[in-house]
């Protein structure tokens, strides 16, 4: 087997970029590992050629688990993963674009390659019961992840991205 393969690192709290990661990795295939956020250790983004984070968007920044990821991640791999590809999903009540722009900011630091537009799927919840509440994440964008998914781990595979 091809030792390249892309990383998905997720967190969920109410199931939607849970969904999202399970997607993705059912399309990556044998090219994919699936690991969530709270696992994650730096010799993991070591053994990975490129990453596919997901986490949803908690109070217009990304999830406290992912940010954590990040935080004991960042200086134990800095100048040593610089140019591997990276894409994003979010899930988000409204926008998304602060824990976007959070995730990109680390990957800039890491000199990471993105490769795929930003995904940002967006649940609506917008009051607390919506919020808290369990997500369902329509066959649309499951579909998407799982398109996004395959892309990658092939792409990474194969050494084209």
């Amino acid at each position: 087997m091809n030792d390249r393969y892309l990383l998905i690192v997720w967190h969920s709290r109410t199931g939607s970029c849970e969904a999202l990661a399970q997607a993705a990795f059912d399309g990556g295939g044998s090219h994919a590992r699936l690991m969530r956020a709270k696992d994650v250790g730096p010799d993991h983004l070591l053994e990975a050629s490129g990453y596919l984070f997901a986490c949803p968007e908690n109070l217009a920044s990304m999830s406290g688990e992912m940010k954590e990821m990040f935080d004991r991640c960042y200086y134990p791999v800095l100048g040593q993963i610089e140019g591997r590809p990276y894409a994003t999903m979010i899930a988000a009540g409204s926008d998304g674009e602060g824990a976007q722009k959070q995730i990109d900011r680390i990957a800039k630091g890491w000199r990471l390659r993105r490769v795929a537009e930003q995904m940002i799927v967006g649940t609506h919840a917008q009051t607390k019961e919506e919020i808290i509440a369990p997500k369902t994440i329509d066959a649309k964008h499951l579909s998407q992840a799982r398109d996004l998914g395959r892309g990658l781990g092939e792409g990474i595979a194969e050494g084209i991205l």
